[in-house]
């Protein structure tokens, strides 16, 4: 009985009008596409885009090259070096993040003691050459100072929900 029934279902398509009823249901509905360089979607101010390393007010940078986000780090796509300042204090001297290796977990930003190393809201960011995936610490330092106002905001709404 089982492959006459096969065999029925096969001869009166009984599949494929199943499918173009669903085709036919969601024809006059209203579409959701989006149209993505003209618009677009709403994004979280908890979304973990592009890294940024930011400064105090005075223009200092933040990072006290505790090394913590490169031990947290699952990709190992962060590289940390410091040395010891005359006022006793620690600053890094190279401070690498391999784009290519990260998985934007956010690990970094959460152990960040400092509020030091930020993943940004950009997203629409592209290489293309050889060796621009990885961002030094001059290059994490200008896209802060680029974005130091939206991540502000960010922290300060991030705050008001906890």
């Amino acid at each position: 009985m089982d492959r006459f029934g096969n065999f029925l279902k096969s001869l009166t398509l009984r599949e494929m009008r199943k499918g173009l009823g669903v085709t036919g249901r969601y024809l006059f509905k209203r579409k959701i596409t989006v149209q993505y360089p003209e618009e677009k979607t709403p994004q979280s101010n908890r979304f973990r885009g592009l890294h940024a390393l930011r400064r105090y007010p005075n223009g200092e940078e933040r990072c006290i090259a505790c090394k913590l986000c490169e031990a947290v780090c699952p990709a190992l796509a962060i590289t940390i070096e410091a040395e010891e300042r005359a006022d006793g204090t620690r600053r890094t001297t190279r401070y690498d993040i391999d784009l290519f290796k990260c998985i934007y977990c956010g690990f970094c930003e959460e152990s960040c003691p400092v509020d030091s190393i930020v993943e940004t809201r950009n997203f629409e960011y592209t290489f293309e050459n050889r060796g621009e995936n990885v961002m030094t610490k001059q290059m994490l330092l200008e896209i802060g100072d680029k974005y130091e106002e939206q991540i502000a905001k960010d922290r300060m709404q991030d705050a008001a929900y906890r």
